[in-house]
């Protein structure tokens, strides 16, 4: 039996397992997805070029519960009485899919794309800000994303798939595999739209996936991020080029850069142009040290070598010699200012939150004066909201969660000492903490691995987040290969995947038993991705750990090179493919030492992740079985790697609660 058929049968056997399977269902469960189920998520917030006015993008939900793709975008004035439009290509009482707003550079349209022409299928519209109907630019057949103008204001560029099956990305659900199999290549190119005559041109080759790109400060040519083959594999390879707006010539700035790349930026003098480059592991998730190297791909140089941070999202300010960046700090959020004539960085702000203009990253909106920005602000203790004004005095403009409260405790910052440094990490509490007694702890393993937990707000995407409602703390930490430290940490697991990161977590949980009351013997853990992988190891390497929920996981390094549809991403950790070093790959693989399991599992996965296919949960759960350790599969179908059905993520709360129950709570 082929993977595809051993898959299928599985996937039989869960759903029934989904649908028959009771699962206990305490009060706390169903007390905490009311904070995360409840809450109003915001895609972007953007403040416009002049400071007046600030837009923003909510998702809706369906009142059923059942996936929902619409959103709805409103713009408010910052200048005098405040002033809320919606603004829609619909008749403003139905119910469409709107977002990825940009503003015009005079700050009196707005631009957006919408499927409320026809449903599912995105259009660009644009509209002024007075509330006037919106016209639609575009009458294509594909995906469209990133729309944004030229400085001239003349022109709109926008990414765009023809012809495509479903979004960009390698996020969400992969299209199934049937008949004869091959690498058939859709690219994703640079379309620009001019607005006095209508013409749509694809500029960038047909041969060339492109990622991001930005406007020479003359509108006449672009800086684009871009790679041959497959889109979703590719990011990780990909170069810079730039491009001349009128002719499509193309000609290459850097096309092997040596690293990943991210966020292309021209400077305002249109003499440079910087990035951020480091080691990456997901294309939504970028961080690192700043570059800029001449237009004709000379002269790279690090702007910000060995600094102790992670550069997410900057801008060149308008002299050309500054740029303002957002970065995390040792698992917070700072806001920077680097001088590039005495290479000095200053803190503008930091806080113990997550700011940003978008999902993700840190980062803000910033007008044209520098300071004015918008952005999207929670924290552990504070849900989402819009906020604008000047860096660091932003002011509240929505209060769509005013409504939530946590149902955690609080959150505190831990440091502890490894073969590594200093290692930072995040201890909540349990809801309604009780200093007298002890409590089980869950350690919650963040994916990437380049990635870092800034305080945030939990979603129904943070399963483990529903635990300390049940009478847990969970441990978040920022292990070795995580982003906040500088690049050498992020880059101090490569080749060594599972050993220095299970080394930082246990030191991370020995720092939380002598911070808080702990019980030493009632540990678990979980994660999602790369925290799936890192469930599935620990319990190879230890038997610390009484229960394990392992999300997306990845059981063989090996098998799993082969079955990806982005194993690009394991070249810059790796340094060279599993059929020329399987040795490397077997030894951080925890189907390697699975014979040392004792730990209870669950494993969790998407039928039709391309990051983390089924058949790596498929391949732990069966040695467990085999080997009389208690264990359960789910998966869940018609889901990508994150799960886009809400009543799966709540299967998920309920089942992973449950497991924990089962095996860490005990009577008081």
């Amino acid at each position: 039996m082929n993977h595809q058929s051993t898959v299928a049968a599985v996937l039989i056997t869960c759903l029934a397992s989904i649908s028959q399977t009771p699962v206990r269902t305490t009060v706390g469960q169903r007390y905490a997805p009311r904070a995360m189920f409840g809450l109003q998520a915001f895609q972007q917030a953007s403040i416009s070029p002049d400071g007046r006015r600030v837009a923003w993008v909510e998702s809706q939900s369906d009142p059923q519960g059942a996936p929902s793709t619409k959103s709805i975008i409103y713009v408010s004035d910052l200048i005098g009485a405040p002033s809320v439009k919606r603004v829609t290509a619909g008749d403003g009482k139905s119910s469409h899919e709107e977002h990825d707003l940009a503003w015009s550079p005079d700050g009196k349209e707005v631009a957006f794309l919408s499927d409320a022409a026809e449903q599912g299928q995105l259009q660009l519209f644009v509209t002024d800000v007075t509330g006037n109907r919106s016209r639609q630019l575009t009458h294509l057949l594909g995906f469209l994303s990133a729309p944004a103008w030229s400085p001239d204001g003349q022109s709109i560029a926008f990414l765009f798939i023809e012809h495509a099956t479903r979004a960009a990305g390698p996020l969400v659900a992969e299209t199934p595999d049937a008949g004869v199999i091959d690498e058939e290549v859709t690219e994703q190119r640079l379309t620009t739209l001019d607005l006095a005559s209508g013409n749509i041109r694809q500029i960038s080759p047909d041969d060339l996936y492109v990622y991001e790109f930005d406007w020479a400060p003359k509108s006449q040519r672009l800086v684009i991020s871009a790679a041959h083959g497959s889109g979703d594999d590719n990011w990780y390879v990909a170069g810079l080029f730039s491009l001349e707006a009128k002719s499509g010539a193309l000609a290459p700035v850097l096309e092997k850069p040596g690293m990943q790349i991210a966020a292309p930026r021209w400077s305002r003098d249109g003499q440079k142009i910087a990035f951020i480059g480091g080691l990456m592991s997901d294309e939504a998730i970028v961080a690192g040290d700043i570059y800029s190297v001449a237009t004709d791909g000379s002269q790279k140089t690090n702007l910000t070598p060995d600094m102790r941070m992670s550069a997410s999202w900057f801008t060149w300010l308008s002299d050309s010699e500054t740029i303002l960046f957002s970065a995390i700090v040792d698992g917070r959020t700072g806001i920077e200012k680097l001088d590039l004539s005495t290479h000095k960085i200053s803190e503008l702000w930091s806080g113990d939150e997550r700011v940003s203009d978008a999902a993700y990253n840190t980062n803000l909106s910033l007008a044209q004066d520098g300071s004015s920005s918008a952005v999207i602000r929670q924290s552990f203790l504070q849900a989402p909201e819009v906020w604008a004004g000047r860096i660091g005095q932003w002011k509240p403009i929505t209060h769509r969660n005013a409504g939530l409260h946590p149902t955690w405790g609080r959150s505190v910052s831990l440091h502890w000492s490894t073969d590594v440094g200093s290692v930072q990490g995040w201890l909540t509490y349990p809801d309604h903490f009780n200093p007298s007694r002890k409590y089980p702890l869950v350690v919650r393993v963040h994916g990437g691995p380049s990635w870092a937990v800034v305080p945030y707000w939990p979603t129904r995407w943070d399963f483990a987040m529903a635990l300390p409602g049940e009478g847990y703390f969970v441990l978040q930490p920022n292990f070795r290969g995580s982003y906040g430290q500088g690049e050498k940490f992020t880059a101090a697991n490569v080749k060594d995947f599972g050993y220095g990161d299970l080394r930082d977590i246990i030191a991370g949980i020995d720092a939380a038993l002598q911070a808080a009351p702990i019980d030493a013997d009632r540990l678990g853990i979980t994660g999602w991705s790369y925290g799936g992988y890192m469930a599935m190891w620990a319990v190879t390497q230890t038997h610390r750990f009484r229960a394990s929920v392992a999300g997306a996981g990845i059981s063989n390094w090996l098998s799993y090179y082969g079955e990806n549809k982005v194993d690009q991403w394991l070249m810059p950790f790796m340094g060279t493919t599993v059929y020329d070093d399987p040795e490397l790959y077997a030894k951080s693989a925890p189907m390697t030492f699975v014979k040392n399991v004792r730990t209870p599992t669950l494993l969790v996965v998407g039928d039709s992740d391309g990051e983390c296919p089924a058949p790596q949960s498929y391949e732990f759960w069966h040695a467990l079985k085999t080997f009389g350790v208690p264990t359960r599969l789910v998966i869940y179908p018609h889901e990508g790697h994150h799960l886009a059905d809400p009543s799966h993520s709540r299967d998920l709360i309920e089942r992973s609660v449950a497991w924990f129950n089962q095996y860490l709570q005990r009577a008081q």
